[in-house]
């Protein structure tokens, strides 16, 4: 009995170690990759960027099988004012008004699916993906078009999210928690355009 129950076991950890080779980790390159974001307002724009701190997508038969990412909060910074302007906005997006790092460096996203769309042409998009973003300690699904790549041993992931930002309790300006705000009102929605490189 003992001889049987020994060999059950050592048959499961083959098939569980062969299962798990099958599973190609991509470690994503933090340098090349990029995260730019667009926030809108009644009376303009602006826009900026974000740093990856780390992240790795899971392949198997060239099949995105997951993903994990993590994003360093305290690297938001605005690209389209300067001097005096950018560094009162800078200090703004990093207040608790906004993002507050102070208190939460770091957001996540991880992805739950990211499913081949079907009879798409060279130039569209490729996948539709899933994941679970986490900002300021909350997490909420979100959903975007992306064109996803691999050639030879990289993996390049393009596309552009849209978040809510209403659902991380980033309340400044906002009109879904203050109805009368009127013209200084800034627009729950804003967009990451991420342009992800990864190799083996």
């Amino acid at each position: 009995m003992k001889k049987t129950i020994y060999g059950v076991t050592v048959i499961g950890m083959i098939a569980l170690s062969a299962f798990t080779m099958n599973d190609d980790i991509y470690k994503v390159d933090t340098k090349a990759s990029s995260l730019e974001w667009t926030g809108k307002k009644l009376t303009g724009e602006h826009n900026g960027t974000i740093l990856l701190s780390s992240g790795e997508i899971t392949m198997k038969k060239d099949v995105v099988t997951g993903g994990k990412f993590e994003i360093d909060m305290t690297s938001i910074e605005d690209k389209d004012l300067s001097g005096e302007w950018k560094t009162k906005m800078d200090g703004h997006l990093k207040s608790a008004d906004f993002f507050d790092p102070v208190k939460f460096p770091k957001g996540k996203f991880e992805i739950i699916s990211a499913t081949p769309i079907k009879d798409a042409k060279e130039g569209d998009f490729t996948h539709h993906v899933k994941g679970n973003l986490t900002i300021k300690e909350i997490t909420n699904l979100i959903e975007f078009d992306a064109v996803i790549k691999m050639k030879g041993e990289n993996i390049a992931c393009v596309g552009t999210a849209t978040i809510d930002r209403s659902k991380f309790d980033i309340k400044y300006g906002s009109k879904s928690f203050f109805p009368e705000i009127g013209d200084k009102i800034i627009y729950d929605e804003f967009t990451v355009k991420f342009n992800v490189v990864a190799s083996k």
